[in-house]
């Protein structure tokens, strides 16, 4: 049983990040005119109205109706807000909420949240049980809330958003760390916000394997870039040529040359290459073909995982790379405080105990695996949030980037996506096996 203090600080929790989720929804949608709210940046995006309403929706759904068993605020317009009804690329031809409606539909939702938060108690079901629906919905609106920066990352226009630059580089940090060979516990079944893909815990042999200790650079891809690597067949697989030829890649999403040299536009501005930032807006079969061209290849997603929490000195898994405590700004580029990934080597408070860095925060991160329910794996609080996109179409990233907020990101938080898709802030590092002449050195 839970206490009543104990209840209480969970209350003041749960309302503390309910407000910081829709203060940054409010910064994103506000920073741009209705026309611009309406308009479809993408055909792959939503406009950004609807990824608005959809979070107040969601949290009708799920804590009005579910855990507070209240009456509808507006069950008329479930259909438009339903992901798996409505298609992205239809979305704009829906009758939805205009954004002050959508604005006053999610004031009354929350202001129906907050009454009914106020006399919870948190052992009653599994679905409230350590707060988690109120966790679900926050890191629900915070996934789209990056959504939403990487809609007006696409849009056409005068810059929108502003935020400081990231830190520069504190330490030089290269090459790769050897991950000894051992059993490794994955995942977690203790995390209380923890969502039902990252469950249960279950020990992996994961045999050794060499990681980089930085993500992968603007300066290394673009050696990639200018070495031929997206000319030559030979570093595609054939499925990532196909597409390459079929979707005329050349570059990364948003690099520009301007005849003498490679920059990029970044939310409305334009400015030189930084080439010690981790690359961004490359797909899984860039990332795989650059991979292929250093000699090495993509972490599966176990070894992913190993490297940012396992502690060789304990043979313990923590939270993050760091240790258990929530991420600061010392420690991860998370939560839109800057709109760029930040230089290699910005972070060495974030790095784990073998040395490897900024695997939480700056780009999402491809891994090789698919994805696929852990053992003992149960769909909670329903199936189409992990379960339905179980299988080998998609790839695994992890780590989050700098869009992604510190609730929404673990070190067993997974995220996956089509191996197409380079509107997201995703790059990636490699690893590769061991050497035979390195094997027992």
């Amino acid at each position: 049983m839970t206490s009543a203090g104990s209840d209480q600080d969970l209350r003041v929790r749960i309302a503390d990040e309910l407000q910081r989720a829709r203060t940054r929804s409010a910064l994103l949608t506000e920073a741009v005119d209705e026309t611009e709210l309406m308009r479809q940046h993408s055909p792959i995006m939503s406009p950004l109205v609807w990824d608005l309403a959809h979070v107040g929706n969601q949290e009708e759904l799920w804590l009005v109706r579910d855990v507070g068993g209240r009456e509808p605020v507006r069950r008329d317009i479930d259909d438009l807000y339903d992901a798996f009804k409505q298609p992205r690329r239809d979305r704009p031809a829906l009758p939805l909420l205009r954004p002050d409606e959508a604005r006053s539909y999610l004031v009354t939702v929350r202001d129906k949240v907050l009454d009914l938060l106020d006399g919870i108690r948190f052992d009653s079901r599994r679905l409230v049980s350590d707060g988690f629906a109120f966790g679900m919905i926050v890191q629900h609106e915070q996934q789209h809330d990056e959504t939403m920066l990487a809609t007006h990352q696409l849009r056409v226009g005068p810059p929108a958003l502003a935020a400081p630059p990231p830190p520069p580089a504190v330490v030089s940090v290269s090459g790769e760390v050897r991950v000894p060979g051992s059993r490794f516990t994955m995942g977690t079944s203790t995390d209380p916000w923890a969502l039902d893909n990252e469950r249960p815990a279950h020990v992996v042999d994961v045999p050794e394997f060499f990681i980089d200790a930085a993500p992968v650079t603007n300066g290394e891809y673009l050696a990639f870039l200018t070495g031929g690597g997206y000319d030559n067949e030979r570093w595609w697989s054939g499925p990532g040529w196909q597409h390459r030829q079929e979707a005329g890649l050349t570059a990364p999403l948003h690099w520009r040359h301007d005849g003498t040299e490679w920059g990029y536009v970044r939310f409305g501005r334009y400015s030189r290459l930084n080439l010690d930032e981790p690359v961004v807006h490359v797909c899984f079969y860039e990332a795989e073909a650059y991979a292929a061209w250093a000699g090495k290849r993509l972490p599966t997603e176990v070894e992913w995982e190993k490297a940012a929490r396992w502690d060789p000195a304990t043979g313990r898994s923590r939270r993050y790379p760091w240790g258990d405590a929530d991420p600061g700004p010392e420690q991860a580029n998370l939560g839109q405080r800057h709109l760029a990934p930040a230089p290699v080597g910005a972070y060495p408070a974030g790095a784990s105990p073998l040395g490897v860095h900024q695997l939480i925060g700056d780009v999402w991160e491809w891994t090789s695996s698919g994805f696929e329910g852990y053992p003992g794996f149960t769909a909670f609080p329903y199936r189409e949030y992990s379960e339905v996109f179980f299988g080998n179409s998609y790839r695994m990233l992890r780590g989050g980037s700098f869009g992604t907020d510190r609730s929404a990101c673990r070190g067993t938080f997974r995220n996956w996506d089509l191996p197409i898709r380079r509107q997201i802030f995703s790059g990636f590092r490699c690893a590769r096996d061991p050497r035979p002449e390195e094997i027992g050195a």
